[in-house]
């Protein structure tokens, strides 16, 4: 019997029991010509080849491994409904399909979504009824050289080269389904009020109803504090907990949650589980605090990339993993790269006191890179990245691992363009704002800066002086970007990228024939590896305007030999060493 890949629960924030994972041997057809509607392929009942879901075309884990352009493709399986599911809402869930796609069941619509990396769910009780068996079709359109989608670090090129690398296209996350009754929570906002010892609960419901209530449990150990509220769109629930235990790196402890809605008679017809950490982060005098404490960041950049799976991990131990490497060498977070991890990456940084800023895959839309070939595609894609970015905030804005929003990466655009251009970074960053005000937004990484809560610079200069310089010019307080930049406002000053050291440990084969990395000068040996990492991290020590630190990067990506770990996640050097690097906080902070 195979294995089921990826056959963990996709939403470990919002558990229900009852849930068909889909992962398996789907089939699928290319359409290179993007006819395939025309040619019926919506009604199709199967197609001639296959492939292992969640893994993407190009990859090799989904036993395709195509890397030339796929405009659009079609995947097909059956469907089948259990007869247990019946007077009940059928949700049919995607953890990621990259970039617009379509689904028919028995050749009608029943959904569509725009966006490549955020989870979604259709209702598709209206057409899958319990006890059937139908054909479930999904069309995908994936046109990452129209400058009109987000991309990320996706190649526009046939190959891979400099920080471009291997496309996604397609599903590239967990497909399941999951019965829910007609009334069932949707989703609960958690407000974690650390000041107060308190969370508050902001429920949604498919439907709004006053004759049913939602109760919450809050739990720590065999304490519980438990309140109710009527199951009503709008309203909110505080709870004062039994006892206070911040989430921390040092002690990530969580809260258990259980949530329940009762009809008029008391008749149980939903239950979630879910957890919290009670937790804080802001901004003030120039530094970040987190639970009131200064706090400052060791981060690595992690651009969550695999040989075999690409954007998607192998397994859900993979992602975990990912994060204990990550530890061994002495960070106590990471930046999430041009990519929007999945949850179950977040879960377990909550789970193992890992901080994360939660980033997009900004790059590939015009109004970010400079100037677009039309005002109509500068829009478009302002407009489809601003609705995706809302999703992205509101499904992951529950875990305490997170600590700052980066909607977007290197943005820069011509001098005729930057006030649509100010218009857009303003309204990302209100909008974050508006549906997430407990955290820090970092508008745009490095640069260029028009609202922010956070000052965020770019250097790989591989010289400490020449970084130095940089990062501590003469007679001003920051290092600047580019002219469109607004002027720096007092936040807090962050490397969110250095680094970069070009290194392959002895023996170790290339893994393409284009392979870079940032420095100038080849590094030969290990020691002397680890003594210019040394060096220019001592340099961002001894820098007192400073309160953070972001190293690239955790490992190898591709063509790019700039990781402290090989693209397979082995060590360059000893982990000890790392360790004695980055684990060191200047003397304020002690």
């Amino acid at each position: 019997m195979e294995t089921l890949p990826r056959s963990e629960y996709p939403r470990p924030q919002f558990v229900r029991e009852e849930w068909i994972n889909l992962n398996g041997w789907w089939s699928c057809e290319f359409d290179f010509s993007n006819s395939g509607i025309e040619r019926g392929r919506a009604a199709s009942h199967g197609f001639s080849q296959k492939i292992l879901v969640p893994f993407c075309p190009e990859s090799r884990l989904s036993g395709i491994g195509f890397r030339d352009f796929i405009p659009a493709m079609f995947y097909h399986r059956k469907l089948t409904i259990p007869k247990e599911w019946k007077d009940r809402r059928i949700l049919l869930h995607f953890g990621g399909v990259d970039y617009e796609c379509e689904g028919f069941i028995n050749g009608k619509c029943v959904g569509n979504h725009f966006g490549g990396t955020v989870s979604f769910a259709w209702d598709i009780t209206e057409e899958a009824a319990p006890g059937e068996t139908v054909d479930f079709v999904l069309r995908v359109f994936d046109d990452i050289r129209s400058h009109t989608q987000a991309g990320g670090k996706q190649s526009t090129s046939y190959g891979s080269a400099g920080c471009h690398y291997t496309r996604t296209t397609g599903i590239w996350q967990t497909v399941w389904m999951e019965p829910v009754a007609q009334n069932a929570l949707k989703s609960c906002r958690v407000i974690p009020l650390l000041d107060d010892g308190a969370f508050s609960f902001q429920p949604e419901f498919f439907e709004s109803s006053g004759e049913h209530r939602l109760h919450v449990r809050v739990s720590i150990g065999d304490k519980t504090a438990e309140g109710s509220c009527i199951a009503q769109n709008g309203g909110s629930l505080t709870l004062s907990l039994p006892e206070i235990r911040p989430w921390s790196p040092e002690d990530p402890f969580l809260y258990d949650i259980r949530y329940t809605v009762t009809d008029s008679r008391g008749t149980v017809t939903d239950r979630v589980s879910s957890y919290a950490g009670l937790r804080k982060i802001h901004t003030a005098n120039g530094k970040l605090y987190l639970n009131n404490r200064p706090l400052y960041l060791r981060l690595v950049l992690d651009q969550g990339f695999y040989p075999d799976g690409i954007w998607t991990a192998p397994s859900d131990e993979a992602l975990r993993r990912d994060i204990e490497l990550s530890r061994e060498a002495g960070f106590n977070g990471a930046r999430l790269h041009q990519k929007v991890f999945e949850e179950r990456f977040h879960y377990w940084a909550d789970r193992l006191g890992y901080l994360t800023w939660g980033e997009s895959s900004s790059w590939g839309c015009a109004c970010f890179s400079g100037a677009p070939d039309s005002q109509e595609v500068f829009w478009k894609g302002a407009f489809r990245f601003l609705e995706e970015w809302k999703e992205i905030v509101k499904r992951d804005r529950n875990h305490p691992s997170i600590i700052a929003w980066t909607p977007t990466n290197e943005t820069g655009t011509c001098a005729r363009l930057r006030a649509s251009y100010r218009s857009i970074i303003t309204a990302l960053y209100q909008s974050t704002k508006d549906l997430d005000p407990t955290r820090p937004v970092n508008d745009c990484s490095g640069y260029t800066h028009v609202k922010t809560d956070l000052w965020t610079v770019h250097s790989y200069a591989s010289d400490a002086a020449a970084l130095r310089d940089q990062l501590a010019p003469a007679g001003k307080a920051v290092m600047e970007g580019k002219a469109e930049e607004v002027p720096y406002d007092g936040q807090p000053y962050l490397v969110d990228e250095y680094g970069g050291i070009r290194y392959l440990s002895p023996g170790q084969t290339p893994y393409a024939e284009n392979s870079w990395g940032y420095n100038k000068q080849e590094i030969r040996t290990p020691e002397d590896y680890c003594r210019k990492i040394r060096e220019l991290t001592d340099t961002i020590l001894d820098i007192p305007s400073l309160c953070g630190y972001c190293y690239t990067q955790l490992t190898d990506v591709e063509q790019e030999e700039n990781g402290i770990y090989h693209y397979d996640r082995t060590p360059k050097v000893p982990k000890e060493t790392l360790f004695e690097i980055f684990s060191r906080v200047p003397e304020p902070y002690q």
